[in-house]
């Protein structure tokens, strides 16, 4: 079904994150709060975690979390500006290797190219 200016017409509302009830408010892990607990982030270590729903509190805040990201655990500190986001967002699940194509492949060979032209040059001056 199209629309008068000719795009696609949808039923369904565009998707939208539907955040938690604010009666209940933010998942933080009990586990990881007692872990945290009376201690202070140097003498605490890394504190491995399966939990990456959980949200990151004012409490966690220069504590190092190893974050599992279905393979191994990532290093999270985090730090003011990360409080109220889930641990989960800094522990990236897809390993991004590369666009791959014949035009990535010319620009990586120009790169190349200007390098080596880069280090005669500052080996003859």
């Amino acid at each position: 079904m199209l629309k008068g200016d000719g795009t696609r017409y949808s039923p369904f509302p565009p998707f939208v994150f539907m955040s938690r009830s604010l009666y209940k408010g933010p998942f933080v892990d009990e586990r990881l709060l007692k872990k945290i607990e009376g201690k202070k982030p140097a003498e605490a270590g890394v504190i491995k975690t399966w939990s990456r729903d959980a949200v990151i509190s004012p409490e966690m805040v220069g504590f190092t979390f190893g974050v599992h990201n279905g393979r191994d655990h990532i290093e999270v500190t985090p730090n003011e500006d990360m409080v109220g986001h889930r641990l989960g967002e800094f522990s990236p699940t897809k390993k991004f290797y590369r666009h791959g194509g014949k035009m990535q492949k010319e620009l990586e060979q120009k790169k190349k190219e200007a390098e080596i032209a880069a280090a005669k040059a500052a080996k003859t001056a």
